[in-house]
């Protein structure tokens, strides 16, 4: 690289790392991320120094920002796949076993009256993931919930049956 091709990176560095930071993070919200685009994006650049007029122009400008527009959005296509890839990760390593109850048992027992205590939508759930032994990705879809949405009402459903257990117990 010649004198001026450096130069000329240099000052493109001075004027819009920052910019093109905040923007990498404003579509990837993750530092780690933006600061890869940023890396790819000037990876891009230096590729075609050539071609890059004076640094503060503006259409150089608009050239940087569509460089880092880009490399964010393949930086997160990226990292989407990744994230796609962890989903198969079997539910049940991501939980903590509960050995206070056995939820799942009372739901299968067919308990019906710790049951109607649940709304319906909990119900379905608590049948859904118990009986039918189904996975939360389908759970969601038949729900029409996210999975975290339904992971987060089947705790707390969980965590009412084994409160009303609890109390049934101490009844007897």
């Amino acid at each position: 690289m010649t004198k001026d091709k450096s130069e000329k990176l240099e000052k493109l560095y001075e004027l819009y790392e920052q910019p093109m930071y905040r923007i990498a993070y404003a579509i990837l919200r993750n530092a780690s991320c933006a600061e890869d685009a940023v890396s790819d994006a000037f990876m891009n650049i230096i590729r075609k120094i050539d071609k890059i007029g004076e640094p503060d122009s503006v259409h150089t400008k608009n050239y940087i920002i569509k460089t880092i527009k880009n490399a964010s959005i393949d930086c997160y296509r990226k990292n989407r796949k990744l994230y796609e890839r962890t989903q198969s990760i079997d539910d049940s390593v991501l939980t903590v076993p509960d050995n206070s109850a056995d939820v799942e048992k009372i739901v299968s027992d067919d308990n019906t009256e710790l049951l109607k205590e649940l709304n319906v939508l909990d119900r379905q759930i608590m049948l859904l993931r118990c009986s039918d032994e189904l996975s939360w990705h389908d759970i969601a879809d038949r729900l029409g919930l996210t999975e975290a949405n339904a992971r987060k009402r089947f705790e707390r459903a969980r965590k009412k049956i084994v409160s009303m257990k609890g109390e049934l117990s101490d009844e007897k």
